[in-house]
C-alpha cells in the first residue's frame, strides 16, 4: 500500500504569499501583484483569475493594463532610459550586483513561487533562480571589455518571454540589459510566474535599476511593446506564430531585435552501439517535462538499430517520475526528486492527451504510454494538468507531433534508412536550436553534423541554451534578429561601431560568429 502523501509544512502557496508580502509589501496587496512603472508600483489593471498547475489551487493572476495605459509606462520607461544611460558603469555594477545579492537571500522563496506558478520541481525551481544570479555575476565581474567603444540604445529594451524560465531567461536578460546602460520592460507571462517575476522586479527596483514591469494579453499591448518608436529593442522568447508577426513588425520598423523561437529538436542514432549511454541519458531529457526551447522529443532511428534503441529506450522512459512536487511522506522529509511536475496548465494537458489520440487514430504506433497510478500526488488533488510520459512512433504528417514541438513529455520516434533520409527527418521543422546525433563513428558525425540545421549540435549528449559565454541562436525559423551569449548578449542591446553588422539571422543577411 502506498504512503499517505502530505503537502511539506511551510511550502503552501498562502506561506509564499505572505512572505512576498512581508518581503515587498509595495508590490504585493492584498491578494493581488501591482504593475511597475514611472519607478512606482500601481494598483491599476483588471486582475485574471489564476490557478496553480500544482493542485488547482487559486494563485495570484496577472493585472492586465490597457493599451494607453501601456503607452503611459513606455513613455515613463524612456524618460528612465534616458537618464540610466548616463549613470557610470562602476554605480550600475554596484547596482545589480546589490540586486544579485538580495535574490541570492530571497532564493528559496522565488523557487517555491516558481513550484506553484508554473510547476517546477523544487530541484529545477532552485536552478532556475541560481543560473540567473550566477549568469549575471559572471557579466558583472567582466563587463568593462564587453562594453568597449559601445554606447547604450537610443531606447529601452522590450522583453516578451514565455512562462518556463522566468529567472535565469527573462530576469538574466533585463538585469543584463541594464547593466549594459539600457532601461528595460517586461511582460508577465499570461500562463504564468507573475509573483515570481513581482518579487524579483522588486529586489531591482529598490537597488535603483531602471525596470518596468507590466501585464496585459500580447495583442492589446503589442502596440506599445513592439512597435513603440521609444523602444530600442525588442527581445522575445516564445512560440513561431507570434515571433513571425512580431518579426514582421520590428523589421518595418528597422528595430534592434532577439527573437527566439521553437523548432522540432532531434536526436539522431546512425551506427550506434553505446546503449548504455543513452539508458542513462532518456530520464534527463524529460526534465520539466520537455516544456523548454531546449527539449529533444523527437528521436530519429537507423532502421535496423531500432530492436536495440528500444531496449535501452524503454526502460528508462518508464524510470521518469512524475507528481506533486512538494508532496512528502513526513513533515521532516526532503522534497521529492522528480523529473517533472505537472504541465504548465490542465489545457496543455488535454491538448497532448487529444493530439495523442488523434495521432494513434490515424495510424501512430504507442510504443510507451506512461501511467499517473503510481505518481506522487495528496489524497483527493486536482491532477488535471499531469500528463504521465507518452512514446509514439511515426506520427502521420497531418498530425502536429509530426512537425513541431510538443512542449510537454511526448516522444515521437520516425525511422529511416538511408543518410538522406536521416537528415531530411532531422531537419523537419526548417531550424532548430538544438540537436544531437549518437554515432560511434566520429568522422561520420563530422561530415553529418554541419548538415544539421541546428545552432548547436552535440555528438552523443544533449546541449543546452548555455550560460555564460556560451553562444546561443537558431538557424532558419527559430531564431529572428541577434545571437546572444557572452558579448553577443550585451552587444546585441548595445550600439557598436558604425556600420556594424551583429551575428545573428535577419532579413537582409545571416552572419555566423
Amino acid at each position: 500500500m502506498a504512503p499517505t502523501l502530505t503537502l511539506k509544512p511551510g511550502t503552501a502557496w498562502s506561506d509564499a504569499w505572505r512572505r512576498c508580502a512581508a518581503v515587498a509589501p509595495e508590490a504585493f496587496r492584498d491578494d493581488r501583484v501591482l504593475n511597475l512603472w514611472a519607478s512606482a508600483w500601481k494598483p491599476d489593471g483588471r486582475a485574471l483569475a489564476a490557478t496553480s498547475p500544482v493542485d488547482g489551487s487559486p494563485v495570484a493572476g496577472p493585472p492586465r493594463l490597457d493599451a494607453p495605459t501601456a503607452d503611459r509606462a513606455v513613455r515613463a520607461s524612456l524618460d528612465q532610459h534616458r537618464a540610466w544611460r548616463h549613470v557610470p558603469l562602476p554605480e550600475r555594477r554596484a547596482r545589480v550586483a546589490a540586486t544579485l545579492d538580495a535574490l541570492t537571500e530571497h532564493r528559496e522563496l522565488l523557487a517555491l513561487l516558481l513550484v506553484w506558478e508554473i510547476g517546477k520541481p523544487w530541484r529545477l525551481a532552485q536552478a532556475d533562480v541560481d543560473r540567473a544570479i550566477d549568469g549575471v555575476r559572471w557579466y558583472v565581474d567582466g563587463i568593462e571589455p564587453m562594453l568597449a567603444h559601445r554606447t547604450p540604445l537610443s531606447g529601452p529594451v522590450s522583453n516578451i518571454a514565455s512562462w518556463n524560465y522566468p529567472m535565469s531567461v527573462l530576469v538574466h536578460a533585463m538585469l543584463v540589459q541594464a547593466l549594459a546602460g539600457n532601461a528595460v520592460i517586461a511582460k508577465t507571462p499570461t500562463d504564468g510566474g507573475v509573483a515570481c517575476l513581482t518579487l524579483a522586479s522588486a529586489l531591482a527596483a529598490r537597488e535603483g535599476i531602471p525596470v518596468t514591469l507590466l501585464s496585459g494579453s500580447g495583442s492589446e499591448l503589442s502596440a506599445s511593446l513592439v512597435h513603440s518608436a521609444e523602444i530600442g529593442c525588442v527581445s522575445f522568447v516564445g512560440g513561431r506564430d507570434t515571433g513571425a508577426r512580431i518579426a514582421t513588425a520590428v523589421a518595418d520598423l528597422g528595430k534592434r531585435h532577439v527573437l527566439e523561437q521553437e523548432g522540432l529538436n532531434t536526436w539522431g542514432v546512425w551506427n550506434y552501439t553505446d546503449w548504455p549511454t543513452l539508458t542513462s541519458l532518456v530520464p534527463k531529457l524529460f526534465d520539466y517535462g520537455k516544456q523548454r526551447c531546449t527539449a529533444y522529443p523527437r528521436f530519429v532511428v537507423q532502421r535496423t538499430l531500432f530492436d536495440a534503441f528500444l531496449a535501452a529506450y524503454l526502460p528508462a522512459v518508464r524510470s521518469v517520475r512524475t507528481g506533486h512536487p512538494l508532496a512528502v511522506e513526513n513533515p521532516e522529509d526532503p522534497l521529492p526528486a522528480l523529473d517533472f511536475g505537472p504541465l504548465v496548465n490542465a489545457a496543455k494537458a488535454k491538448e497532448l492527451t487529444d493530439q495523442v489520440a488523434e495521432a494513434i487514430d490515424r495510424g501512430a504506433v504507442p510504443l510507451h504510454r506512461g501511467s499517473l497510478a503510481d505518481a506522487r500526488f495528496l489524497p483527493g488533488q486536482d491532477t488535471s494538468a499531469y500528463l504521465p510520459p507518452v512514446t509514439l512512433l511515426n506520427p502521420p504528417p497531418s498530425s502536429p507531433l509530426h512537425h513541431a514541438e510538443p512542449f510537454g513529455p511526448v516522444d515521437t520516434i520516425v525511422l529511416v534508412d538511408t543518410e538522406a533520409e536521416l537528415l531530411a527527418a532531422m531537419n523537419a521543422s526548417n531550424g532548430a536550436l538544438v540537436a544531437t546525433l549518437s554515432t560511434d563513428d566520429p568522422s561520420t558525425y563530422e561530415r553529418l553534423a554541419p548538415q544539421i540545421r541546428s545552432f548547436k549540435v552535440g555528438h552523443g549528449k544533449p546541449r543546452s541554451r548555455g550560460d555564460r559565454n556560451e553562444l546561443f541562436g537558431g538557424f532558419g525559423a527559430s531564431w529572428r534578429g541577434a545571437f546572444v551569449g557572452g558579448e553577443l548578449l550585451v552587444h546585441s542591446v548595445t550600439e557598436g561601431p558604425r556600420g556594424e553588422r551583429l551575428p545573428g539571422n535577419f532579413p537582409d543577411y545571416h552572419l555566423m560568429p
